[in-house]
């Protein structure tokens, strides 16, 4: 992954950016595969890899292939990412090791979860209690953003084509009624 975020920032054909970025979230969504969160590698190859795709594949036909290149200074995006990476990892430095048995999740809530969601969900699939009734609002929150974020996305792909339509058909411009 880190090789592939690499290459994203040297690659200035967006096509190009379009495909890493998608090799990028397929590849996360392997690592979750390994790391047991199988729910969360379907959404991350479904959303990340698919939909995410194939809506910048959409974007980069109404715009240029190539991105336009800009003197600007590098050292504060550079400074910022560094500044978030260090109080990201700092944020980590209290978790419990990974795959630990004493950490707090094996002790309290997945035991209920596995003995209690059938009983109290009435779902024999423990993924599917959790998800849908004990993080229900979580999944709904969800949801509601990613089809906020495509309805938001879909409006500006089609307020980008009514515009070309105009200018080919020599329609008047913005204030033509």
């Amino acid at each position: 992954m880190v090789v592939i975020g690499l290459a994203l920032v040297q690659v200035r054909d967006l096509f190009g950016v379009v495909m890493l970025s998608g090799l990028f979230t397929l590849t996360a969504a392997a690592l979750y595969v390994v790391m047991d969160a199988v729910d969360v590698a379907f959404t991350e190859a479904a959303v990340g890899a698919g939909i995410a795709t194939v809506l910048m594949l959409e974007t980069l036909a109404l715009t240029t292939g190539t991105e336009k290149v800009t003197r600007h200074r590098a050292m504060a995006p550079f400074v910022m990412v560094v500044v978030t990476g260090a109080v990201l990892i700092y944020g980590t430095l209290d978790m419990p090791r990974y795959g630990d048995p004493r950490a707090p999740i094996h002790h309290h809530v997945a035991p209920r979860y596995i003995g209690e969601s059938g009983r109290e969900v009435g779902v024999p699939n423990i993924v599917t209690s959790v998800l849908a009734s004990y993080r229900g609002y979580d999944t709904l929150g969800e949801v509601t953003v990613i089809f906020t974020a495509t309805a938001g996305v879909l409006a500006l792909i089609g307020r980008s084509r009514r515009r070309r339509r105009q200018r080919q058909s020599g329609g008047g411009g913005e204030g033509a009624g």
